[in-house]
């Protein structure tokens, strides 16, 4: 039977000492690591790289070891997805230290069932709580006059002749050329107005430093990784999301295609990947409660699986 070890940290700015520092007898034994870097919660454990790769690897009675449940799941959608696929390949799930330790959160007796539910909700509920608190100080900021991140290489009239070039055909290296700044600065521009239906790097949506030239490897592992794909989401399931605080969930429903099936329907969304895997873990809790929502919620997560390993 073999420990096998599994680190995640939420964005490229973390570390993973913490978590080594708890788990560093077991990796001086040699134990095999898995890690899935700057990877969000949002994302059900069992559809990180890192973690694929652990349970492909792993064989009947091995042992997850982590440092702390947060690092593996963060919501009750996430545990209805992980438990049953342990459960099938009879693997175990400790944490390495404290109150959990001496407890396989894998374990399928009632009691482990309703303590790891519990847990994976106030995960949930402290990840939201963050969440609400950092929307309210930037709120708070921006009511003070403060700017908030970086300065921006374009002022708003350089930005909109941007556009307008751009919309006249202007190619975005002849545009940054032009402005003195990088093309992932003009593309930043650009889709914040609008002025390109998808994106070309997805990379470009993330914080980092508008060196390059050329889109980099990083760059391509990040559209790899949440690629846009369309998946058809039951009709149950959207009317769950309809009132959803997540704007991304709420905007690729608003804009998908309804379709009539029957007597019900489904809505034909057209999304990145992370934004299917949150609908998933935003309508998961109401519809486990009926056998009709249990079905909705398997099929659209067999459908998002679908989608996202035929990329």
């Amino acid at each position: 039977m073999t420990d096998r070890l599994y680190l995640r940290h939420s964005t490229d700015k973390q570390t993973n000492a913490r978590q080594r520092l708890a788990l560093q007898d077991l990796i001086k034994t040699g134990a095999p690591m898995y890690e899935d870097p700057a990877t969000s919660s949002r994302i059900l454990s069992v559809n990180r790289q890192g973690f694929r790769r652990l349970l492909d690897e792993a064989a009947v009675g091995d042992t997850i070891r982590i440092s702390d449940a947060a690092r593996l799941f963060r919501s009750v959608a996430d545990v209805l997805a992980l438990r049953p696929v342990l459960a099938r390949r009879g693997l175990h799930l400790r944490v390495q230290s404290g109150l959990l330790s001496g407890i396989d959160l894998a374990a399928e007796d009632s009691g482990t069932t309703m303590m790891v539910n519990v847990l994976a909700a106030v995960l949930q509920f402290q990840r939201e709580l963050i969440s609400e608190n950092t929307v309210d100080g930037v709120a708070a900021a921006a009511a003070d006059g403060k700017t908030l991140g970086r300065p921006s290489a374009l002022d708003e009239k350089q930005a909109a002749d941007v556009v307008t070039a751009h919309r006249e055909g202007a190619a975005v290296k002849a545009l940054a050329r032009q402005y003195g700044t990088s093309p992932r600065t003009i593309r930043r521009v650009l889709d914040a107005a609008g002025a390109r239906e998808v994106p070309d790097d997805l990379g470009v949506l993330l914080d980092g430093d508008d060196q390059e030239d050329v889109v980099g490897e990083d760059q391509v592992q990040a559209a790899d990784a949440d690629p846009v794909v369309v998946v058809d989401v039951p009709g149950l399931v959207a009317e769950q999301l309809a009132d959803v605080a997540d704007d991304a969930v709420r905007e690729a429903l608003r804009g998908g295609q309804r379709i009539r099936r029957g007597q019900g329907y489904l809505v034909r969304a057209t999304a990145p990947v992370s934004v299917h895997l949150a609908m998933i873990e935003h309508s998961a809790a109401a519809l486990m409660q009926t056998p009709a929502g249990r079905k909705a919620h398997r099929i659209h997560s067999d459908r998002v699986s679908a989608a996202q390993a035929n990329r």
